[in-house]
């Protein structure tokens, strides 16, 4: 597994989350309109949107568009929101799209392209590839919630288990993945500009030091 796939798999993250977003849509769009007991032929005419794109619509051959929603949202009386599946305004919920690579899942938690990015990252028990240690831009933080993660760092080939951490310098040769023993969760935090991770692992006592 090449490590670059968490590292700078934020890139890409965003695009890959508003094809998911597009992909659900249509299935939505069929779902609403069955609910409320319409057809194509009466949606067209409530709409003004012939069938023929309806029907692409919901079979997602054709891709949404503000002009096309709009008025299918007012025919059905909804929000727009409950068309394109945002969440409520005010709802704390990270409804986070998971990202599957090679076998590793990750789940991206924010949504800042190029500044700090945050992924709780599952990787599962297999057999894994030949390390192959990567570098590039950047400082990353990983924590392991669950399992055992292997971790190659320059000359330094560790395993890492359940609360134990590790930070570095993404210009060293590095790679981590699945172990023999079997894989992983854990989070992980990629400063795109080398941003170090100040993490507090204890309460700070009264006249110590930060």
């Amino acid at each position: 597994m090449r490590e670059e796939t968490v590292g700078s798999g934020g890139e890409s993250a965003e695009p890959e989350a508003m094809d998911q977003v597009l992909t659900e849509v249509g299935p939505r769009l069929r779902r609403i309109r069955k609910e409320r007991g319409a057809t194509l032929a009466g949606l067209s005419a409530a709409t003004g949107i012939s069938v023929s794109t309806l029907s692409r619509l919901e079979s997602g051959h054709r891709k949404p568009s503000l002009e096309l929603l709009l008025p299918i949202a007012r025919a059905h009386q909804v929000p727009l929101d409950e068309l394109v599946g945002a969440p409520p305004v005010g709802d704390p919920r990270v409804r986070a799209k998971p990202i599957v690579r090679h076998g590793r899942t990750m789940l991206p938690l924010t949504r800042q392209p190029g500044g700090l990015q945050a992924y709780k990252v599952i990787e599962p028990a297999r057999t894994s590839p030949a390390p192959d240690p990567q570098t590039h831009e950047g400082y990353e933080w990983l924590y392991v919630l669950s399992g055992r993660l292997r971790l190659i760092l320059g000359d330094h080939d560790v395993v890492l288990g359940p609360g134990e951490a590790a930070e570095f310098d993404t210009r060293v040769p590095h790679w981590f993945g699945a172990t023999s023993e079997g894989g992983a969760e854990f989070i992980s935090l990629f400063g795109p500009q080398g941003e170090r991770m100040h993490v507090r692992a204890r309460p700070t006592r009264k006249g110590e030091a930060d």
